[in-house]
């Protein structure tokens, strides 16, 4: 079936549903494959759950007395083509967002900002890969004015997938750190991987990126780009909007201006300054979209983050800063750094192994482990087989029912408590101990 006929049902079905567990009536079923199922062994049931067509690529699953189900070559890259013909059908102004630390949460704030004028449709959760953001982009509607659309990638080459499905018009890298290292094989490669939305940038007319000033990296690739900039007051550039931390105690506060007008304070709802860039970038894509200062300083204000990043939790015993959904050498750098600078005690830090590293996994949890040594916590745990083989005297578990055993047999009260990890390592659980 061709895209502009197979775009004629979605118009009059327009929910996709790649779950044959979540079939809306009217909705059409993608039978995606992944390592462990294939899709179109669900179709039919997905018919019979209320989807009103199914999407396979098998013929052996095919019936041809059943023309509600639809055989292409491949159900993914049909998913892809489907997301790219709506997004042109509809031409809305799309901003994409990548980067190594920093991008859902930027994506959140900037979502936050534009809302106060536009409606905003922005990525849900983490979908923001190959799969994630033609989903994004089929929930488009011509009611909105703007999509913000987050762009994760692990490989060489992911983004440049993801801008040719999405065709952003304006971009923005929050930064790029040491993460992912064993698929993009070097520093230098998550570099070239997240500058792919540069590259794209860069052969779209009328394009606009969106560049923190302050990171030399980005600013070496961002060369024939039309540059709208942020940062830390600097004399020698014109910046759309500056700014600077006036306090973590524990809540970011900072104070920011547009060009050389007054300054404006902020009090949020965010642990940690180098939120402070993420806070500018929306702030700044805000201004450039014409919402008004003071409905910007409302917007970042009442922003309160819901998914383990930057997020305080208080229970009756600690206060835990919980940012456990992600970690890798810079943000883990970035995090450590702010909570030794933070005006409270006392602290205790519980940190689980920084996936994805490859060879030089070791290296960067002995890197850690040494600032640790520096950094004077009341206490310290580290959860995982890479910080037990840095060697320290910390205390080290090997999993997180581990450290679970450890709470219980031992409660902790009073402490703050940093908690960080990535993902796989579940320490995001242990806020229910603590």
């Amino acid at each position: 079936m061709e895209i502009a006929s197979l775009y004629h049902i979605f118009q009059q079905y327009p929910q996709i549903t790649t779950d044959s567990r979540n079939c809306k009536d009217g909705s059409i079923f993608f039978a995606l494959k992944g390592a462990s199922f294939d899709g179109n062994t669900f179709a039919a049931q997905a018919l019979k759950e209320g989807c009103a067509y199914a999407v396979i690529d098998e013929p052996a699953y095919a019936d041809s007395s059943n023309e509600r189900l639809i055989l292409v070559d491949n159900c993914l890259k049909t998913l892809q083509e489907l997301a790219n013909y709506h997004r042109r059908q509809l031409g809305t102004r799309i901003i994409g967002v990548t980067g190594t630390n920093g991008k859902t949460t930027t994506k959140e704030l900037i979502s936050t900002v534009l809302s106060k004028k536009y409606n905003v449709l922005y990525t849900q959760g983490n979908f923001n890969n190959h799969i994630g953001v033609p989903l994004t982009l089929l929930r488009l509607t011509a009611r909105h004015d703007i999509a913000v659309v987050e762009m994760g990638a692990n490989h060489p080459g992911e983004i440049d997938t993801l801008v040719h499905i999405a065709e952003p018009d304006y971009g923005i890298i929050t930064n790029v750190g040491k993460a992912h290292l064993e698929g993009f094989g070097s520093f230098e490669g998550v570099i070239k991987t997240k500058g792919e939305l540069y590259d794209y940038l860069r052969k779209k007319p009328q394009s606009i990126v969106f560049i923190h000033n302050d990171n030399p990296y980005l600013n070496g690739i961002a060369h024939d780009l039309n540059l709208v900039r942020y940062g830390r007051p600097d004399g020698r550039a014109v910046l759309h909007a500056s700014g600077e931390v006036a306090e973590c105690a524990p809540y970011l506060s900072f104070r920011w201006r547009v060009g050389n007008t007054a300054w404006r304070s902020v009090q949020t709802h965010l642990i940690g300054a180098y939120n402070l860039d993420n806070m500018l970038a929306a702030a700044t894509i805000g201004l450039y979209f014409g919402v008004s200062a003071d409905l910007i300083d409302e917007a970042l204000a009442a922003y309160i983050p819901q998914n383990n990043r930057s997020q305080l939790k208080e229970t009756a015993e600690n206060r835990l800063i919980v940012d456990a959904y992600n970690a890798n050498p810079t943000s883990m750098m970035a995090a450590l750094t702010n909570f030794r600078d933070m005006k409270v005690a006392p602290k205790m830090v519980i940190l689980g192994d920084m996936k994805e590293l490859g060879t030089g996994s070791l290296e960067e949890h002995r890197k850690i482990t040494d600032f640790l040594q520096e950094c004077s916590f009341d206490e310290v745990w580290l959860v995982g087989d890479q910080f037990a083989a840095a060697g320290s005297s910390f205390r080290t578990f090997s999993h997180v029912e581990e450290v679970k055993e450890a709470i219980r047999n031992h409660p902790l009260k009073g402490y703050y408590i940093l908690i960080k990890g990535s993902n796989s390592m579940k320490l995001s659980q242990l806020a229910e101990d603590l």
